[in-house]
């Protein structure tokens, strides 16, 4: 069975394949002239539903959509859904505007998370959530994975998500996390 995965980025396409390759499914990436919807949702499911719908709507396949984001306890939650949108820029230049509004904070704990909406034939529709507890460094550590993954440190590995090889931060992360719970809820669908 074929899904578009509603996204243009091609680690998190490559990402996704891996993790759910014991399935029969094969994960298509999104057309480039495909709209990027506006993310107006006021949680990580919402905003992944709504990407879920314009990848169906415009390939007539079925879609699964993720939104997954950085929430800081010390930033009240920032900047969660806004992570890839939180200042304009580059990853590096997310993490050094990150970094500067926690220069004064004591309490870095974090956490990623990821919802996940898979929309399948005759309107079904599945979601999924997986969350991974973390640090938040002063500093990033590692060339690794992308976006935050430098600065997101992991106790029980003592390492960055940007230290981690990929199959074990594909194993203990929140994408991973969700994925396989997608995984999971699919083997009965499909």
């Amino acid at each position: 069975m074929q899904f578009v995965l509603a996204s243009h980025n091609k680690k998190k396409l490559a990402e996704m394949a891996t993790i759910l390759g014991g399935l029969d499914i094969e994960v298509l990436p999104l057309p480039e002239n495909a709209p990027e919807p506006e993310e107006t949702g006021a949680t990580f499911e919402e905003n992944a539903l709504i990407k879920a719908r314009s990848a169906a709507d415009f390939t007539g396949l079925p879609a699964i959509a993720d939104d997954s984001g950085l929430c800081v306890d010390a930033l009240g939650g920032a900047p969660g859904i806004y992570s890839a949108r939180y200042c304009v820029g580059t990853d590096a230049d997310r993490n050094a505007f990150l970094l500067e509004n926690m220069r004064d904070k004591d309490d870095r704990a974090c956490r990623f998370v990821c919802a996940i909406v898979c929309l399948l034939p005759g309107g079904q529709r599945l979601t999924v959530r997986g969350e991974c507890e973390g640090e938040l460094l002063r500093e990033s550590r590692g060339a690794g994975g992308f976006g935050y993954d430098p600065l997101f440190f992991v106790p029980a590995y003592g390492c960055t998500f940007g230290e981690l090889p990929g199959k074990v931060k594909n194993r203990i992360s929140h994408r991973g996390r969700a994925l396989r719970a997608l995984q999971e809820a699919l083997k009965t669908r499909i």
